[in-house]
């Protein structure tokens, strides 16, 4: 009768062996699959995140392009006021030449009023 005795404890020691493994391998799994799950969480969030930045990109580009046409009208009006710029520098050459014109008559006057000729 110790045989089956032996039988009996060696096969309740297995079914115990075995039930933890089960369990072992149940709450591996069950890790595994809340591991899965945040994951897809975070892929979702994430995924989330990249289309807000795609918005955002949109939107930049939109106001990038903004931008470049408003350039477009600027350097209309830079080449207008460089071309204002080059038309004062030769007025003021013009001016300059005029003073001198102006002065020298002035000078003669002057000496033709100091220095009044006999009559």
């Amino acid at each position: 009768m110790a045989g089956k005795e032996e039988q009996d404890k060696l096969a309740e020691s297995l079914n115990d062996l075995f039930t933890s493994v089960s369990t072992m391998v149940k709450s591996e799994l069950q890790g595994s699959t809340n591991h899965l799950d945040l994951l897809e969480k975070m892929n979702l969030r994430v995924a989330e995140e990249y289309k807000g930045f795609g918005d955002v990109a949109s939107g930049l580009s939109v106001f990038v392009e903004q931008l470049k046409s408003k350039s477009g009208s600027f350097e209309e009006y830079a080449k207008q006021i460089d071309v204002i710029e080059q038309q004062v520098t030769e007025f003021e050459a013009v001016i300059s030449v005029l003073d001198r014109y102006v002065s020298m008559l002035e000078s003669k006057v002057q000496s033709v009023y100091q220095n009044p000729s006999p009559s």
